[in-house]
């Protein structure tokens, strides 16, 4: 799968030479680009992880930079990023702001040859995506971005069960994220965006469909409002057909009212020729195989120190994709998110919202 370290990750075209890229024994010096809400998450794993440091910080609001700088004990504070790339020598960025500002700030980092860590959703078009993508190769930077479900310590056990033959070859899969979480108290502009549910839930658990299944031929989309006071859509269906012949069923929620809410847990289940998996709440994994025999799991991931109920699915996750971008730029690979595979996740949200808007099934672009 993916995510279980292949051997077919490297990428010619991506140029990691002696003279720009660290070797194992160099100490990566990175800057965080962003000091937001979840940005936080991402400096924490940062000073988790062996082997890196991040240097420096840049955001436009002063006084977020002042207090995210003192939190974390970064002397090094920049409003631009071009000034931050021209005073400091840094092996990498962790773009950590919104949508809007990626084309400006992968450019830059890109014409200073730094490889790019970037938050998603990415670019926010498929025209801008594939020109970033294209303007990094240009420069001989790695592009990754930061998509981190597919890093749950539970959503990997499923890869390697499925990667291991252990249920045969797949025929039906479906990813359930459903929740009434109220995701709008820390991150209230979430209210405001047109598209809701698909481009910030639905991104996730598409990539965690391509990450199990692989890449998507056809899909079809119907999406709702439930909730009056936000401008987007907050519940969405899928059917995928994957290329190796599996369908699966992608569904999520933000309006789903329940006791036991699994906030921020997916639920998986997966149908193969000779078994299948129920991954449940909890992390309650259990392997269904031919006679009646089963065997059960507990993948209750090792929580982050540092983390907090109920973030700690997602705040484990953020460790798992940072600390495998370390060790795969080290090997010079490409990240397993690396730009040219996000592209084919994010058009399977523009192939969504067309599927959603005209009732009909879309294929999807492929990078």
């Amino acid at each position: 799968m993916p995510y279980i370290r292949p051997t077919d990750h490297r990428q010619p075209d991506i140029a990691m030479d002696d003279a720009h890229h660290s070797n194992a024994s160099t100490v990566l010096r990175g800057a965080l680009v962003g000091c937001g809400f979840f940005a936080a998450n991402q400096m924490r794993a940062w000073q988790e992880l062996p082997g890196v440091a991040i240097v420096a910080l840049c955001d436009r609001d002063a006084g977020r930079l002042a207090a995210f700088g003192d939190t974390f004990g970064i002397e090094h504070r920049f409003d631009d990023i071009e000034t931050l790339l021209t005073q400091m020598a840094v092996d990498f960025v962790d773009i950590a702001a919104p949508t809007p500002a990626h084309e400006t700030l992968v450019t830059a980092a890109a014409h200073y040859g730094v490889d790019i860590i970037c938050q998603k959703p990415f670019a926010g078009s498929l025209a801008t995506a594939r020109r970033l993508i294209n303007i990094c190769r240009k420069h001989g930077v790695s592009l990754t971005v930061h998509e981190n479900f597919r890093w749950q310590h539970a959503v990997r056990r499923v890869a390697e069960l499925i990667g291991e033959g252990r249920i045969g070859r797949p025929f039906f899969g479906r990813i359930s994220y459903r929740s009434g979480f109220d995701v709008f108290a820390n991150q209230p502009y979430l209210a405001t965006l047109e598209r809701f549910i698909i481009q910030d839930l639905g991104i996730h658990t598409l990539d965690m469909a391509r990450a199990l299944f692989g890449d998507v031929v056809r899909l079809s989309c119907e999406t709702g409002r439930v909730n009056p006071d936000i401008a987007g859509e907050d519940h969405a269906t899928l059917m995928l057909r994957h290329e190796a012949g599996c369908v699966s069923v992608v569904d999520c929620s933000y309006a789903t009212t329940l006791a036991d809410d699994p906030f921020p847990q997916s639920l998986i289940e997966v149908d193969g020729d000779r078994g299948s998996i129920r991954l449940a709440a909890d992390f309650q994994l259990t392997i269904h195989e031919p006679g009646g025999s089963a065997t059960i799991e507990d993948v209750t991931p090792t929580w982050p120190a540092w983390s907090e109920a109920p973030w700690n699915v997602i705040q484990e996750s953020v460790v798992g994709l940072q600390g495998d971008w370390i060790e795969r730029r080290r090997a010079r690979e490409a990240a397993p998110t690396a730009g040219p595979d996000n592209f084919n996740t994010l058009a399977l949200v523009e192939a969504a919202y067309q599927s959603a808007a005209t009732g009909q099934s879309v294929e999807p672009e492929r990078w």
